[in-house]
């Protein structure tokens, strides 16, 4: 495995919708969002906020090759959670 990191914003009230997931369909109300960047790719994941399991949001992984785009890719995930509408992971490059 090549670098790392990770970043985790907890507290997030979805807008109506909230965020799409894989497993679940959409995640919504207080929510916390991870993304974890490794091996040049931003993989994006969401739970409820205090809950144990993680579900990956629709679209993840998103190509990312630095630490700082992973971590642009991280932000605009928590934008596109707070205005909900069935949020999925924001495509590189993609303006937030």
């Amino acid at each position: 495995m090549g670098e790392w990191t990770a970043w985790t914003t907890q507290g997030i009230l979805s807008g109506s919708g909230g965020v799409d997931t894989v497993e679940i369909g959409p995640v919504h109300g207080d929510i916390t969002l991870h993304t974890t960047w490794v091996d040049g790719q931003a993989e994006l994941a969401v739970q409820y906020s205090g809950a144990t399991d993680w579900f990956t949001i629709v679209g993840s992984p998103v190509p990312a090759a630095t630490e700082h785009d992973a971590r642009d890719l991280h932000q605009r995930m928590v934008e596109a959670a707070k205005a909900g509408r069935g949020a999925t992971a924001p495509r590189a490059g993609q303006a937030a």
